[in-house]
């Protein structure tokens, strides 16, 4: 699948499955790579879950979010079997007690690559949180 639509339906898939809860689907994402927090990595799909369970509220399974991901910036290798990509990420959410807001916007650094089995991550950075509103129905610790 040629890169520019096989790179953005990573992007939305990984958003699709931590909205709908899936979060070891999310993390198996990960499975040849992992994600960046902090400058700490985090390799694993284990490691990744727990990270998750750590930081994130559900509710009945669900965090009850939407992440939309725009502005994807894709840079392709020389041989056209790896690439970055910065992307923007915008939570929206409707928690129990909450009116739909948006929980916070932030960006992604992603390194990627390709393989007979088509495109991977090999690392997704958390780069950093630009806005925040208020999360308390959605993260266990505070953003930003």
């Amino acid at each position: 699948m040629d890169a520019a639509i096989a790179i953005p339906n990573l992007l939305y898939t990984y958003a699709m499955r931590f909205d709908d809860g899936d979060f070891d689907g999310a993390a198996a994402l990960f499975d040849r790579g992992g994600v960046i927090v902090g400058g700490h990595r985090i390799a694993g799909r284990e490691a990744i879950l727990a990270m998750w369970q750590q930081w994130v509220k559900t509710y009945d399974g669900k965090p009850l979010t939407r992440h939309i991901t725009t502005n994807p910036i894709i840079e392709l290798s020389a041989d056209g079997n790896a690439a970055t990509c910065q992307s923007q990420w915008t939570v929206l959410q409707a928690a129990p007690g909450y009116p739909l807001q948006i929980v916070a916007t932030g960006r992604y650094r992603d390194q990627l690559c390709r393989d007979a089995g088509g495109w991977h991550f090999t690392w997704r950075e958390y780069v950093q949180t630009d806005l925040v509103g208020d999360s308390s129905a959605h993260t266990l610790q505070a953003l930003g």
